[in-house]
């Protein structure tokens, strides 16, 4: 069980037996100095009774105070239960998950969902550039987080693969492809043909109108269309496969727009027959004004939903349909997330109003966020001086070279020690580990600077700190000759340092399933550099390897609590730790 959910059970009994009443029971103070944990029931019951809240607080405090989980209890401010935890308790609870090996103190939900995670999503013919760094980063790790805490997750990588681009794309290989460059680099000279058939299509209508006869006759089915179509997917996957290699991202289910082509017209013909969208003008849409049932916010909206053009063309509106209802009807998941950045918001509330309206029981999130910012304050740009994609290999490449000039002054001032062959694997760990973890440490809804110096840091609150306090416990172990497996205690917390430190290794759980509940993966990273700053303090103020042997037992088992929580919160972030650095 989770430690909040055992206090917040221990407060609520504690509630009924003084005053025969249920009310909201546990709270964090956002001051340590009020304690571990705070109650504020007697404040929420005392207009309902009719008595100085304080009053109804003394009985509550007395009798938690009988439990030996708790050190102390007192009443303050207007009613405030401040509940400090036992040493002997916390250390006990340590204890048990020092032995806890395979679940590290995280519990099971009670009740697991099976989840699809939408994430990454770029387009085909197209390299992936900084502008689906984030996508990538937060769906994995939230993926890892929902199956750690219990659920059943299916990654989907929800590729742009169909529609309008593709008749340009064909009407652009056939005119302008240059099959040698094509060999050398696909993805760029496709990206370079895609830019002069848009090019063409802009200045010439006959190019425009031989486009979509193309894109037409690939719906079709057309033989010529669908191989060339096909090869230009073929050639982007292998690219993609080499680049979630390098991040570390995986994904169960890989259905890109096309995988629902042939269920669109019947999601059209639904809408039709369930009175949500109507003829107009040759096209189809929703109109939100006429429908009575529609959310407020949306029948002030102007603008018609668009679910079938003029011309018999679908679009997003009309897939991202599909594909809810194919995630409800043959997935049989009970919840989706779409891990989408917040420009989308409007789009996905007009999909999830539709999915409602349709009576589709299937509960959808936006897991929005927000952008990655340059140096001037900007969105962090996508394109070079000439016009060109900026392949988020290169930003990569970028950060792990960064990060192997920083391993290169560490070993040179002695604080880091690798052989010259260890250094470019550990480099590639440390550079890309500091992309991802400088992305997950924001909380997502808000933009944030990139900025390469800080990333790479083995200060502050950086992936490279984390990644070196980690290591830096494990050679504890490996000057000692000790087995960090074998480190399962009794734990025993006596020194400040060690208090500390147990209180806050005592939180892991609960900070998992928050994380994951909450779609934050801040919350983790918060944790982490907690526990990294808070081991460094114990390790500074107390022997381990030279104490008498049962705190030296004590003492490395709480560090191989530490090193645990770290490697795990790490892997739950989608970072590689390193045993030595």
């Amino acid at each position: 069980m989770r430690i909040e959910t055992f206090l917040d059970q221990l407060g609520t009994q504690a509630i009924e037996q003084t005053t025969g009443e249920r009310a909201p029971a546990l709270l964090r103070p956002a001051n340590p100095a009020h304690g571990d944990y705070q109650l504020n029931a007697a404040m929420a019951l005392a207009k309902r009774l009719g008595k100085n809240p304080r009053e109804l607080a003394e009985p509550i405090r007395q009798a938690l105070e009988q439990h030996p989980a708790i050190e102390s209890a007192a009443v303050a401010g207007p009613g405030f239960v401040n509940l400090t935890l036992a040493n002997s308790w916390i250390a006990a609870r340590l204890t048990e998950e020092a032995a806890d090996v395979e679940r590290n103190g995280v519990p099971q939900v009670a009740t697991p969902e099976k989840i699809v995670i939408d994430f990454s999503g770029p387009n085909i013919a197209k390299q992936m550039h900084v502008g689906h760094l984030r996508s990538t980063i937060i769906g994995e790790s939230l993926q890892r987080l929902l199956r750690c805490v219990g659920h059943q997750v299916l990654g989907d990588n929800h590729l742009g693969d169909w529609g309008t681009q593709f008749g340009l794309m064909i009407m652009g290989q056939r005119s302008f492809g240059d099959p040698a460059a094509y060999e050398q680099n696909p993805l760029q000279e496709l990206e370079r043909v895609y830019k002069l058939a848009s090019e063409a299509g802009k200045a010439n209508p006959e190019f425009q109108e031989a486009a979509r006869q193309e894109l037409a006759k690939l719906q079709r089915g057309d033989g010529d269309n669908r191989a060339l179509w096909e090869q230009f997917v073929s050639v982007t996957r292998r690219e993609l496969d080499v680049m979630y290699e390098r991040l570390d991202a995986h994904f169960d289910l890989w259905l890109g727009e096309s995988a629902y082509n042939d269920a669109l017209p019947g999601v059209v013909q639904l809408l039709e027959d369930k009175g949500l969208a109507r003829e107009d003008q040759g096209a189809k849409a929703v109109f939100w004004k006429e429908i009575a049932a529609a959310p407020a916010t949306l029948k002030k909206q102007e603008a018609p939903f668009l679910v079938q053009k003029s011309d018999g063309a679908f679009n997003y509106a009309t897939s991202d349909v599909a594909t809810v209802l194919y995630r409800h009807e043959k997935l049989q998941c009970q919840r989706a997330l779409y891990v989408v950045d917040a420009r989308q918001s409007p789009h996905f509330q007009q999909v999830f109003a539709l999915a409602q309206l349709l009576d589709i029981p299937l509960e959808l999130e936006h897991i929005s966020f927000g952008t990655i910012l340059g140096d001037d304050g900007k969105p962090l740009k996508t394109r070079d001086v000439h016009g060109n994609t900026v392949p988020l290999s290169a930003l990569l490449d970028e950060a792990v070279r960064r990060a192997e000039a920083r391993i290169a002054e560490g070993i040179a001032e002695e604080k880091i020690q690798l052989a010259p062959e260890e250094v470019p694997g550990a480099a590639n760990v440390i550079g890309i580990g500091a992309v991802k973890y400088a992305d997950l440490k924001q909380n997502r809804n808000s933009d944030y600077k990139f900025d390469y110096e800080k990333m790479v840091s083995f200060s502050g609150n950086a992936g490279p700190y984390l990644q070196y306090a980690y290591a830096r416990i494990r050679s504890i172990f490996s000057k000692g000759d000790e087995v960090i497996e074998n480190a399962r205690g009794p734990i025993d917390l006596v020194d400040p340092t060690e208090v500390a430190l147990g209180r806050a290794l005592l939180r892991y759980g609960d900070v998992v399933h928050q994380a994951a509940e909450q779609r934050l993966p801040h919350l983790l990273c918060d944790h982490l550099y907690d526990i990294a700053g808070k081991f460094s303090s114990f390790y500074g103020a107390c022997r381990v390897l030279q104490a008498e042997p049962a705190t030296r037992t004590s003492r490395l088992a709480l560090s191989a609590l530490s090193a645990r929580q770290l490697k795990h919160g790490l892997y739950l972030l989608g970072i590689e730790a390193l045993d030595r650095m």
